[in-house]
């Protein structure tokens, strides 16, 4: 193979020394010319001449392979090359579609024009008097002149209810406490709907919906988690609004609908309609948000989140348009629709492998409750629906908070055990938090609980849950430590949901 080897590295210098001499003259002269190659013949016919047999077998193989090597090359120039014509008549036909989508936009709005000077002329048969140029765009800060409504469904719900009585008329016998509404509740569900709840579940509702508008109901299914807020709205004659969230959900315009900037029409939601209709009722409102996790909450939902954490509720509101127009419906404003007092969101959520982790944001700013096990059957009198109003309702959560304030002492040893997973864990009571608690556990214990089992609650679902971001198995020590101090501030027959979860942990 020697001399197989000095042709092919003779070779090799010939052949690139000629591409480079052509790259060198290339600006002076653009005709392809390689010299020298009668050079490679003469080294060939040279070296040629002492090839062995391997010599030679050497050869045709080099020469196959640089045939094969030219091949490839061509093929993959002639693919991008096929490629890029492809890619620039897609972009030509791009091109050609958009014109013609301006040249379609341009002749809606002749057609338009058209027909707004048509009008003009009838008012002007009529005796009427108007100007086809009003008809044009104005400033967007001023109201546009009337002409179709842009909120059909919501134009549809002001026909309905402008003219209906809804004021609410409650009977003597409507008039009770807080834990006689919990206790007539589930004898209601029991014996009408065959829907069963233990007592705790339903103080724990009715204490969520004094402490937050948004409540998250979660667990495994076939627990009755979407049941409970449709016999809510069955025991309070005010159906709640079933809503179905979809695994494609990204914004806000999934959950509240869009204003078409084509036909100038808002594209309106079930959901929307629910929450435009709750503005006139002056009773208790839920809208279930079902299977809430299937999406991302913080993207779909984040827009009530900010907003509700507003301390003036009077600012709680959602822009739906830009500019106001004077035959939008009655209750949006400046283009702006206002969450009312009387509406609460009901979000089931699922934990399995086909929904999203809800992030502490969402369950910062809601309260959750756990369903695990299916209701058990208990014997109990008949109950009937109530007519109760939200102004009632709002009166005896405040009275609750009147009367069944956190005593000192409890708040001391709270503050203590505060100042303790601060110290060991990073974790605290913030701002929001505390509120929650002011307001939840007043509630609870007018609802026929106790003061502890609400500060359980809570500090199992709204502190000891975080502990599931730390590293656990390196803090078995510190958490049976935690079981001690809350055994040494509350007693050891107390506090039993957060001992049951910190004993999971330690499981883990």
């Amino acid at each position: 193979m020697r001399f197989f080897s000095r042709f092919y590295i003779k070779f090799f210098q010939e052949t690139w020394n000629n591409i480079v001499n052509y790259f060198k003259r290339i600006g002076e002269n653009w005709e392809i010319r390689f010299e020298n190659w009668d050079r490679i013949g003469f080294y060939f016919s040279l070296y040629s001449q002492d090839f062995t047999s391997l010599d030679w077998i050497m050869f045709i193989i080099s020469v196959l392979f640089a045939v094969i090597f030219i091949y490839l090359s061509i093929r993959k120039i002639i693919d991008w090359l096929s490629k890029y014509i492809k890619f620039s008549a897609t972009e030509i036909e791009k091109e050609k579609l958009l014109d013609e989508i301006r040249e379609l936009n341009m002749k809606v709005m002749d057609v338009i024009e058209e027909k707004n000077k048509i009008l003009s002329l009838k008012m002007s048969a009529m005796g009427g008097n108007v100007d086809p140029s009003s008809y044009k765009k104005q400033d967007d800060k001023k109201a546009l002149p009337s002409g179709p409504p842009r909120f059909v469904k919501l134009m549809q719900v002001d026909e309905e209810l402008s003219t209906q009585d809804l004021a609410i008329i409650m009977d003597d016998e409507d008039k009770i406490t807080l834990q006689e509404l919990c206790n007539r509740f589930r004898f209601y569900a029991a014996s009408r709907l065959k829907l069963y709840y233990t007592e705790k579940m339903i103080q724990l509702f009715f204490a969520s919906l004094a402490t937050t508008k948004v409540v998250i109901l979660e667990g495994v299914s076939g627990t009755g988690k979407t049941s409970l807020p449709y016999a809510i709205g069955k025991f309070f004659k005010n159906n709640a609004s079933m809503v179905s969230v979809q695994p494609s959900w990204r914004d806000r315009g999934e959950l509240l609908g869009y204003l078409n900037e084509f036909t100038k029409k808002f594209n309106e939601t079930e959901f929307l309609k629910a929450v435009y209709q709750a503005t006139f009722r002056k009773d208790v409102n839920l809208i279930v948000l079902d299977e809430m996790n299937l999406a991302r909450i913080e993207y779909y939902f984040a827009e009530f989140l900010s907003v509700m954490e507003m301390p003036d509720d009077s600012e709680w509101k959602i822009d739906l348009v830009p500019n106001p127009q004077d035959n939008d419906p009655v209750n949006i404003r400046e283009g702006k629709l206002l969450v009312p007092q009387n509406l609460w969101f009901i979000g089931t959520a699922n934990k399995d492998d086909s929904t999203f982790t809800i992030t502490d944001k969402v369950y910062d700013r809601a309260i959750a409750l756990e369903f695990f096990n299916k209701g058990e059957y208990f014997d109990c009198p008949e109950a009937d629906p109530i007519t109760f109003s939200y102004e009632y309702l709002d009166q005896l959560f405040t009275k609750a908070h009147q009367e069944n304030k956190l005593s000192q002492k409890t708040v001391e040893k709270f503050a203590k055990l505060d100042v303790y997973l601060m110290d060991n864990f990073r974790l605290a009571f913030g701002n929001r938090i505390i509120k929650q608690i002011t307001d939840f556990v007043p509630v609870f214990v007018a609802c026929g609980g106790n003061e502890l089992d609400a500060l359980d609650y809570l500090l199992a679902h709204k502190i000891l849950r975080k502990f599931e971001a730390l590293n656990i198995a390196f803090m078995r020590e510190e958490l049976k430590n935690l079981v001690l101090e809350i055994d040494k501030l509350f007693g050891k027959n107390t506090f039993s949901e957060s001992k049951k979860y910190l004993a999971k942990l330690q499981r883990l």
